[in-house]
């Protein structure tokens, strides 16, 4: 793989991250991180690097965080999808 091709596909990896961080956030509101991990059987090691967009959480994660704010995957994934440019794709095509 190219350097460029890598570096680019690395952009697009943190502009996801960083949505998803900012969705989490938004749905969380005033409720702590620990609140919300506890309630819902995520560790909160999990939960806080995702919000922070460290780490890229592993897909039954991201069921289980879309569960804990009541919505579908579909629906926190949307959500997660608002926050990125109109045009996003992950792979050029």
């Amino acid at each position: 793989m190219q350097e460029d091709t890598r570096k680019e596909l690395e952009e697009k990896k943190k502009l996801v991250i960083t949505a998803l961080a900012e969705t989490i956030k938004e749905l969380r509101g005033e409720k702590s991180q620990f609140i919300v991990a506890s309630e819902n059987d995520i560790p909160i090691s999990i939960l806080s690097t995702a919000e922070r967009g460290i780490k890229d959480p592993q897909l039954t994660t991201i069921f289980r965080i879309a569960e804990a704010f009541d919505l579908s995957v579909v629906d926190f994934l949307a959500k997660v999808c608002e926050k990125l440019p109109a045009d996003f794709e992950m792979i050029d095509k």
